[in-house]
Formats: C-alpha cells, sequence, structure tokens
C-alpha cells in the first residue's frame, strides 16, 4: 500500500510515525507540504519522500490522506479535480464533510472520513471513521490500518455521527487537561506543593483510565467500587452531584457537537 499525505503537519508526522514503527516501508510513504520546514522535518526525521506539490510520483498512491487545515482544503484540492483514478481519499480534516469534499475533487466518491485525536502524537489516540457508498471493504482495511497505527479505530454509520465523535474525543483531551488542571490547583489549596500535586493528579487520571480500560465493568460500577458510604469519596462525589457536575459535562458535549455542525457547513461553502 502506497500512501501520500497532503499535508505534513503533527497529525501527518504522528500516522508516519506509526506506520513505520508497525514495519510499514518508508519508501511507500510520501508528503507534500508548501513549507520547507515541514518537508525538511519530515525528511530527516522518517526519512520519506516530502515534495512540495502534488506531482504524478506522489499520485501514484493507494490512499492520499487529507491532512492540511480544514481553512486550506478547498484551495488545496483544487488542483486535484479530474486527477484522480482509484485512489482512497482519507481525511482527518476536522469539520469538512464528505459532500464538500467530493465536490472540490470533481464528483469523486471513494472517501473515508475520519476523526482523530491529539493523543495519537503518542500513539494513543482514537477516531471516529465514516465511509462514502463507493468505498470497498478493503478501502475500510487500509483506513483501519492508517489511522489503527496511532490508537483505537471505531466505524460509524451515518456522517452526522462525526460531530459526536468530535464533541467526545476530538475535543475530549482538552476536557481531560482541565480536569487536570482542577486536581492540581485543588492540592495546591489544600496545601501540596505544585509538583506534588501535578504528579498525584496526572497518575491518578492515567492509572484510573488504564483501570477502566482493563475491566470488564462499566465506569459506574468501578466507581462504586471507591465509594464507601459516608467516606471522603461519598462526600466529593455529592459536591459533584450538587454542582451537576455530569450535567455540564453534557451540556459541554452539545455545545461542542452544535460548533462542529456549524463548522461544517462553513467550510463546506463554495
Amino acid at each position: 500500500m502506497r500512501i501520500t499525505f497532503l499535508g505534513g503537519g503533527n497529525m501527518a508526522a504522528a500516522l508516519i510515525g506509526g506506520l513505520i514503527e508497525r514495519g510499514f516501508a518508508r519508501e511507500a510513504l510520501q508528503a507534500v507540504d508548501l513549507s520547507p520546514d515541514a518537508r525538511t522535518a519530515l525528511s530527516d526525521r522518517f526519512g520519506v519522500r516530502a515534495v512540495e506539490s502534488l506531482d504524478e510520483a506522489a499520485l501514484e498512491c493507494d490512499v492520499l490522506v487529507l491532512a492540511v487545515k480544514p481553512q486550506h482544503m478547498r484551495d488545496a484540492l483544487a488542483p486535484l479535480a479530474g486527477r484522480l483514478g482509484s485512489q482512497l481519499v482519507l481525511s482527518i480534516a476536522a469539520g469538512i464533510r464528505m459532500e464538500a469534499l467530493s465536490r472540490w475533487l470533481g464528483g469523486y466518491r471513494r472517501i473515508v472520513r475520519a476523526m482523530p485525536n491529539t493523543p495519537a502524537l503518542i500513539g494513543a489516540g482514537a477516531a471516529g471513521l465514516i465511509a462514502d457508498n463507493d468505498v470497498t471493504d478493503g478501502d475500510r482495511d487500509a483506513a483501519s490500518s492508517i489511522l489503527g497505527a496511532v490508537g483505537s479505530v471505531v466505524w460509524l454509520t451515518d456522517e452526522t455521527q462525526i460531530d459526536a465523535v468530535t464533541a467526545l474525543s476530538g475535543s475530549g483531551p482538552a476536557y481531560v487537561f482541565y480536569f487536570i488542571e482542577a486536581l492540581i490547583e485543588g492540592g495546591e489549596a489544600l496545601g501540596l506543593p505544585r509538583d506534588t500535586a501535578r504528579t498525584l493528579a496526572i497518575d491518578t487520571v492515567l492509572g484510573a483510565a488504564r483501570l477502566a480500560a482493563a475491566s470488564d465493568e462499566d465506569a459506574a460500577t468501578l466507581r462504586a467500587r471507591v465509594t464507601s458510604k459516608g467516606g471522603t469519596t461519598a462526600a466529593a462525589l455529592g459536591a459533584m452531584e450538587e454542582a451537576g457536575f455530569k450535567a455540564l459535562i453534557a451540556r459541554a458535549l452539545v455545545a461542542a457537537e452544535t460548533r462542529g455542525r456549524a463548522m461544517g457547513e462553513e467550510l463546506g461553502r463554495d
């Protein structure tokens, strides 16, 4: 499988690195980026071919990964209209719907849209994928292999679900970082040195997530197991419930999903 990345930013670099780490041949990977610094970084770091524009060699690929910034996508795809043959187009750009991508590519429909997240940078990402009707089972396998090189992959049944994925896992790392911030500040307020509070907060979140991932029990059951009646955890959770913690998270997800849908409409206009 030959893969060309249109755009050589952080997510493209993460995917290239993940693929190589899994044994993918460097010679089968290419990147296209206007920035000479980005091209040099990719070439030096991974030993892949990096060029300024989509030449014929770059187009001789099985998968074209769209990794440019959403606001630049339309201009980036303009030179490709009518030039694609049988490549799978895999978009990892936030917000832009398959209909817009197809329109900008001159009606091309062999498209998979993916929503990864930033933990992909350390191989711990989570991505939701949706395929257009012209996508084959082989295309799905290829897309799963590429995104799976940097984390977990889930397939969706409707493109509208991408906005929910964006709200939950796409933006989710920021929510977790915000929670870690709050734990650190709360620990400091209770008299802990900042470095101590930081270590405890990060390792607690990391350990709890690993425990949840390793357990067959759901999160509610795991929570109940560490919540003794009348104990410290119960007091803390009671304060969270009183403040409407779960409802706040739900409102945050709705706000993110709503903004995601609006971005799709804005970015997809001609």
